[in-house]
């Protein structure tokens, strides 16, 4: 539909915009906060002035609607409404961020900073490129709360108003609000907004769908109103006649989240029979709260049956968004499941404007309330900290924060911790602190001893048990679940490697030297080259390992010394490989496939049908004549092979082997001396970086016998240190045996 208008309507049309946004704002406005509100508008009218949306309306309309958003939908006070009024005036006019900050303070020019700096992001990018950019707009929570929430509004403006841009923009403008805003306005407690992204993102995705269903929902509606009716007033006179002044309320679920039923419980729109919920809000007195909830509740459960496995109690223990709410799935009229949702009207409030509302009753102001919010992004920090990984990572690890169920377990004082779902006793330990994570060896759940992977439930009490001779190891990151928990954890090997990479530096220089080769930069790309690895830091981290044999180097130097071979390598320039100690993160590399749960190295090929290269996610086939094929858990034809043939499928995995670490058992023999098991201990713990995992060693009549589990990286780690306990005064023989 054209825009057709006159300028003295448009102003008209502004005019009653501003007087409407002002109307029904959430926070109450002072005299002095109008004012400046109204100068707000009347700066971002004349920096606007000459610019149209591709509706051909003013653009005014668009920084009004998002004040609104901030104002009614999130609840937010004058700052954030003057913000988000000017929110596009440093991006698209002439003004700057010193204009704004004359005119509105140095906290209204922050917010509008940051927002200028989301909306420069590059678009047009790759995906890694793209992840990068969402980091960057992430690390603003750090900055101030309000330039996330009311680029939320925004985004949420824009996607109410798509209708005249291209179809692929529409398309990757909806596809970047599913991915990353959705979860966001979640996380936030914005549950209307996030639904209706949602919404509005798969209208635009899978248009086909979406409107299937929204015309499938029209339909269903006068139905789905009179089945309404049925059960609220079945529930009507007994709560009236309890006391209680109450509203009941029908919501029907949000169409995104019924294609995902669909798609999840792998049946169609008419299958899926919690298409709808009832509501029930009742005015209580706070202190009375939850005694009226569970008292309605039980009036509900007098009329029908509930399941009992489908019980919340969000009163008792709210969501750590501050969502409060009480709900039961019970079999209404007609043999139907219905969902009902016990409220009050405060509780109510909390769910409609998230954490604005929260912090208003706990604080009452809007000074307390965006201070609070404030403080409830410290426990959002815990991802934001983690930046040893690769942006993709950093991005999807976010996100799993974001939209995670919640479990509470209990220390072993009572105090109550929230995790995400299927956290870890090691995720329990860095929860309570980063160095209780660091010296984890175990933990007593429900005061029965297990190991550290044991996934936790709801309900648990744990006790953290810890060891100074402990730390972190690559494998822990297979266990921990929070980003927390693996950005500790990331953060000390990063640190192990560059200790172990500086040692493996001088082992170098001193095994060259025995060869009449000076360490230099030359030396360090040719070595590099010679190794086929990426960068100095592999190199050096290689040599501290002991991978590096003594033999290759003696191979590497006798190719430097030959002229012949020196001329044709000096024609291959390499660029120049950075010093490790520049190096911020060690380059993943899979060189190796492990089979099984015991991670065996086996004979493989790779079959043609789906080409596997290193790093996908595989499987291993038993073929009749050809031995193991390994297919991508994608292949065309994984399905039928797991289905016809699960018995001679082997799980797969590509690993780095420098980052792997196996157990080795050795039998030590010799004299029974004073201190003899302190002399073993000492040289296996300073021996490069070995771990001791069990020892067991008797004497009798002056001989010992012992048994040394340890956990080593390579052979040639494991013979250095079996030469070095046989250099012990009184050992006798040192020998490796297998179970």
């Amino acid at each position: 539909m054209k825009y057709e208008i006159n300028i003295e309507e448009e102003k008209k049309e502004i005019a009653l915009r501003y007087k409407d946004l002002l109307k029904g704002t959430y926070q109450t406005l002072s005299d002095a906060d109008k004012k400046a509100i109204r100068k707000a508008l009347d700066f971002a009218v004349d920096a606007h002035s000459n610019q149209r949306r591709k509706t051909g309306e003013p653009y005014i309309y668009h920084p009004i609607a998002v004040a609104k958003i901030v104002a009614y939908e999130i609840g937010l006070g004058a700052v954030s409404i003057i913000a988000a009024l000017l929110h596009d005036v440093v991006e698209d006019t002439k003004y700057t961020l010193d204009d704004i900050e004359e005119n509105f303070g140095e906290t209204v020019a922050k917010i509008v900073d940051g927002l200028t700096k989301i909306s420069s992001l590059n678009q047009d990018i790759d995906t890694s490129m793209q992840a990068e950019n969402f980091r960057k707009m992430l690390l603003t929570l750090n900055e101030d709360v309000r330039v996330i929430l009311i680029k939320i509004a925004d985004r949420y403006h824009n996607m109410l108003t798509m209708d005249a841009m291209a179809p692929h923009k529409q398309q990757k403008i909806a596809s970047e609000t599913l991915y990353i805003y959705a979860p966001l306005a979640h996380r936030l407690g914005l549950f209307n907004i996030k639904s209706e992204l949602e919404d509005l993102g798969l209208k635009y995705t899978e248009p086909e769908v979406y409107n299937d269903i929204l015309l499938k929902i029209k339909e269903s509606k006068e139905k789905q109103n009179e089945y309404i009716n049925t059960f609220t007033e079945i529930l009507r006179k007994s709560l009236e006649d309890q006391g209680f002044k109450f509203t009941i309320k029908g919501r029907t679920k949000s169409i995104f989240s019924i294609r995902k039923k669909m798609v999840t419980q792998d049946v169609t729109f008419d299958e899926v029979y919690d298409k709808f919920a009832i509501r029930i809000i009742y005015k209580s007195k706070e202190k009375s709260e939850k005694f009226d909830a569970w008292k309605i509740y039980s009036i509900v459960t007098d009329h029908f049956q509930p399941n009992p496995s489908r019980l919340r109690d969000w009163i008792t223990q709210p969501k750590s968004t501050g969502y409060e709410s009480l709900h039961t799935t019970v079999m209404g009229p007609q043999g139907r499941w219905v969902e009902v949702q016990i409220r009050s009207e405060r509780m109510d409030e909390i769910a409609e404007k998230g954490y604005a509302a929260h912090f208003k009753y706990k604080h009452g102001t809007e000074k307390d309330t965006e201070s609070g919010l404030e403080g409830w992004l410290n426990r959002l920090r815990e991802s934001l900290e983690n930046n040893e990984s690769s942006a993709v990572d950093f991005i999807e690890e976010f996100k799993l924060n974001l939209y995670a169920k919640e479990i509470y377990v209990f220390t072993p004082n009572g105090d109550l911790k929230s995790l995400p779902k299927d956290s870890t006793a090691l995720d329990f330990a860095f929860a309570i602190h980063t160095q209780v994570g660091y010296q984890c060896r175990g933990a007593r759940v429900n005061r029965k001893l297990v190991p550290i992977s044991h996934v936790l439930n709801s309900g648990d009490q744990v006790e953290i048990i810890t060891s100074p001779n402990q730390k972190p190891n690559v494998r822990w990151l297979e266990i921990a679940k929070t980003a927390r928990a693996r950005g500790r954890i990331k953060a000390a090997l990063k640190e192990d490697q560059k200790q172990i990479a500086i040692d493996g530096k001088e082992i170098l220089t001193r095994k060259l030297k025995h060869l009449k080769i000076n360490l230099d930069e030359t030396v360090v790309n040719e070595l590099v080259n010679y190794f086929k690895l990426k960068t100095s830091f592999d190199l050096f981290y290689r040599a501290g390992i002991g991978t590096i044999e003594n033999s290759t180097l003696k191979s590497f130097a006798a190719q430097k010394s030959n002229p012949i071979i020196n001329f044709f390598k000096t024609k291959i320039k390499r660029s120049k490989v950075q010093e490790f100690v520049d190096q911020e993160e060690l380059t993943t590399k899979y060189d190796l496939l492990v089979f099984g749960k015991e991670e065996e190295q086996l004979d493989y090929s790779l079959s043609k049908c789906c080409s596997a290269i290193p790093g996908d996610k595989v499987f291993g086939f038993i073929t009749i004549n050809e031995g193991i094929k390994v297919h991508r858990m994608d292949c065309p034809n994984a399905v039928s092979m797991q289905a016809k043939f699960a018995y001679r499928i082997l799980t797969a995995k590509w690993i780095d082997s420098t980052q792997e670490e196996f157990t080795a058992i050795l039998k030590i023999f010799g004299n029974d001396t004073v201190g003899m098991v302190n002399n073993i201990t000492r040289v296996i713990s300073n021996n490069m970086n070995v771990n001791i995992q069990s020892i067991n060693i008797e004497g009798h009549q002056g001989i010992f016998e012992g048994i040394v589990n340890v956990k080593v990286k390579n052979k040639t780690q494991l013979t250095k240190l079996i030469d070095s306990i046989k250099r012990i005064d009184g050992v006798e023989k040192v020998s490796r045996i297998y179970k």
